[in-house]
């Protein structure tokens, strides 16, 4: 198992620098996305129209951050079981993203998708989520404020920990 640091979005050069099992440390944006989001996300596709970011250049943590404390940037960022997105992903991945953070396994289709178009799967730990907000540098509702916690949220995270599951 090797460590990699790395700044946010990935490239293409990092993603093949990457092996199931390694650590990572993610800086950068981050855009939690979890049910909701991904189904609006997907008719959005499906109805050819503009997405609000392009998805080569982000990384989608499938997260609902829980409300933030007084004196807090964030509340707790623990991982969702990534199978529920199962259903939109080979899209999304089609469409250009590369970096997914859950928990838990993903579909063959899923899996298939990820190596055929280069993009890599993360795992963060689950229960972890109390330690997991002290990565979080900023937090905004980027899209869907109406969703509440299904929002789409923008974090800048510092050394965020994940590890490789699916490369």
């Amino acid at each position: 198992m090797k460590e990699h640091y790395i700044n946010l979005p990935l490239n293409a050069n990092d993603i093949e620098q990457l092996s199931v099992g390694d650590k990572v440390y993610l800086s950068g944006e981050v855009f939690t996305a979890r049910d909701v989001a991904h189904a609006r996300l997907d008719a959005l596709l499906r109805d050819n129209m503009a997405l609000p970011f392009e998805l080569q250049d982000i990384c989608l943590f499938y997260c609902g951050p829980s409300p933030t404390p007084e004196g807090k940037i964030c509340g707790a960022i623990g991982p969702t079981t990534s199978a529920r997105m199962d259903r939109f992903t080979p899209l999304l991945i089609e469409h250009g993203l590369r970096v997914m953070i859950g928990k838990g396994d993903r579909s063959e289709e899923v899996t298939q998708s990820i190596r055929a178009h280069h993009a890599v799967y993360l795992v963060c730990i689950g229960g972890a989520s109390a330690l997991l907000n002290q990565s979080v540098v900023s937090r905004e509702t980027f899209l869907w404020d109406d969703l509440g916690t299904e929002a789409i949220i923008r974090l800048v995270v510092k050394d965020l920990p994940a590890y490789v599951s699916v490369v």
